[in-house]
């Protein structure tokens, strides 16, 4: 026999925790039962056939003493049913670990995306770096004659920023100049990012394009249309029907905006907001509000741009269950790494907002005023960011950003979606919302869901692509993504009325001539 295992054995019967690794009180006859069992193992001598099912037995009890092949309550044993709770609790341990490692691997990948832009010698993508300047150029020539205060400029190709530079002051009063992060006032361009939300939504299933916005927000239930005669007064007959989902991402809805002659005394009188002009009231009053006045033609007859993405917004509100102010910041700014993005910049990062501009033939380029402009029915500031209550979240007007933030949205957009190794939409769904959602209802004019889509009804009027799609903001702000080229183009000024400077579409083509592959 092994004298090992036979010293083992002794050990046993002297001292069973050198064993089992515990103290176990009991009678000198469980130390000799003990033993004796041990010995028998070793010898060969037991009756392998029942010590197993006497085994059996008493693990089904649930009484199971390690090692020291000993069975009994009596005895300070490892109970099974505690062993099996013990071996799922290291297993639920070890999984959280395993999601906790997944989750910082997946921020990881998040912040990559969030850090800027990677930058590339523009000749690697195929673009030239002499023509680039051309940019610049032109950027300084419309500051040299005091059409504008300064602008930053953005081109990516291929997913490379190629050409970024701010240029002349963001605040000429204060002698500040341009900084490549200078905060503007995107108004419009907010609307693509409410387009996406809808859309992120809309993938989720909360709702079909083709649904009735009466659905989800009841005030729109049987809505009537103005009609106005030659000769008497005005009034109202019902619509032939509801106002849909698509209607409001396309701008076929029937609403408008104030500066309409026919509608736009009655928005003023309704106080309904447009979120240029610091309100006293949420979007939920605001929709409210513009849900009582009539429409200006039937939904689906025809094209005007309005109000209709600030609905939209409600929307998001409503569905999600979320401020849209939070379900931009959750869903949309932070996995993008749009860190410079809001309805209302915070007091430590205003001082980077550019002050924005008039400029007038007769009156040349002037600080904006301290008090509001009033354009007929129209009347706008651009103090908003910043002050009055900060309750509206303008789905279709409201945020400020940075070039390099909106690039971010941009190349998402760009790549079907995806935003690194995160998708925030399908690519079947870039795809609907960039293809012309108009048909016949606009036979020169092509817009998506959310975006115009440019050369698919007619031919281009500048350097550019079929089926590239855009859009601009109120105060002086534009934007080109083109799918064909894999190309982002950024314009940012803070300048209205602008006097007809027509710099924001130099600058897009200039963008195109300097392509070279």
């Amino acid at each position: 026999m092994d004298n090992s295992i036979d010293r083992g054995a002794d050990a046993c019967c002297q001292d069973p925790s050198r064993t089992l690794g515990m103290t176990s009180p009991g009678s000198d006859e469980v130390r000799k039962r003990r033993c004796r069992a041990s010995r028998q193992q070793q010898s060969g001598s037991h009756k392998p056939g029942k010590a197993r099912r006497y085994m059996k037995r008493r693990i089904d009890e649930g009484v199971y003493n390690h090692r020291a092949v000993v069975w009994g309550k009596r005895h300070k044993t490892l109970n099974l049913r505690r062993l099996r709770i013990m071996h799922r609790k290291i297993s639920t341990s070890a999984l959280i670990k395993i999601c906790t490692l997944a989750l910082i691997c997946a921020f990881i990948a998040a912040a990559a995306f969030a850090q800027e832009l990677p930058a590339a010698k523009p000749e690697s993508v195929g673009v030239s770096s002499e023509r680039l300047e051309r940019i610049g150029a032109a950027v300084q020539k419309s500051i040299d004659e005091k059409r504008i205060a300064g602008a930053v400029t953005l081109v990516a190709r291929r997913g490379r920023v190629v050409w970024f530079k701010p240029q002349g002051m963001m605040d000429r009063e204060a002698s500040k100049a341009m900084r490549p992060d200078t905060m503007f006032r995107i108004c419009s361009m907010t609307k693509p990012i409410t387009s996406l939300a809808v859309m992120m939504l809309y993938e989720e299933g909360h709702f079909l394009l083709e649904d009735p916005i009466s659905k989800y927000l009841p005030e729109f239930k049987n809505p009537k249309v103005l009609v106005k005669p030659e000769s008497g007064s005005p009034y109202t007959i019902p619509a032939p029907r509801e106002i849909t989902i698509r209607d409001l991402l396309r701008h076929t809805s029937g609403l408008t905006y104030q500066w309409n002659d026919r509608l736009g005394a009655m928005y003023a009188a309704a106080n309904v907001g447009h979120g240029l002009l610091p309100y006293n009231g949420t979007i939920e009053d605001n929709v409210k509000r513009l849900a009582g006045v009539p429409l200006l033609f039937n939904p689906g007859e025809r094209w005007e741009y309005s109000l209709g993405v600030d609905v939209l917004g409600r929307l998001v509100e409503v569905v999600s269950g979320k401020p849209l102010d939070e379900f931009f910041r959750t869903r949309i700014f932070e996995p993008l790494g749009m860190k410079d993005t809001y309805f209302y910049p915070p007091e430590n990062k205003l001082e980077r907002l550019a002050a924005a501009y008039t400029y007038y033939a007769d009156k040349g380029l002037n600080r904006f005023p301290d008090t509001p402009i009033t354009e007929g029915s129209f009347v706008y500031s651009a103090d908003y960011p910043y002050k009055g209550p900060k309750k509206l979240f303008a789905g279709g007007a409201g945020l400020t950003s940075t070039a390099m933030d909106y690039a971010r949205f941009c190349q998402m957009m760009l790549d079907g979606g995806k935003a690194g190794s995160m998708r925030l939409l399908s690519r079947k769904s870039v795809e609907l919302m960039t293809q012309d959602q108009l048909g016949k209802i606009s036979p020169e004019q092509g817009f998506g869901l959310g975006f115009g889509v440019e050369g698919v009804k007619v031919p281009l009027a500048e350097l550019g692509s079929a089926g590239e799609f855009s859009w601009g903001g109120f105060f002086y702000t534009a934007f080109t993504i083109d799918p064909k080229e894999q190309m982002v183009v950024i314009f940012m000024a803070q300048l209205h009325p602008t006097g007809d400077l027509s710099l924001d579409r130099e600058v897009n083509a200039l963008a195109y001539q300097a392509i070279a592959d």
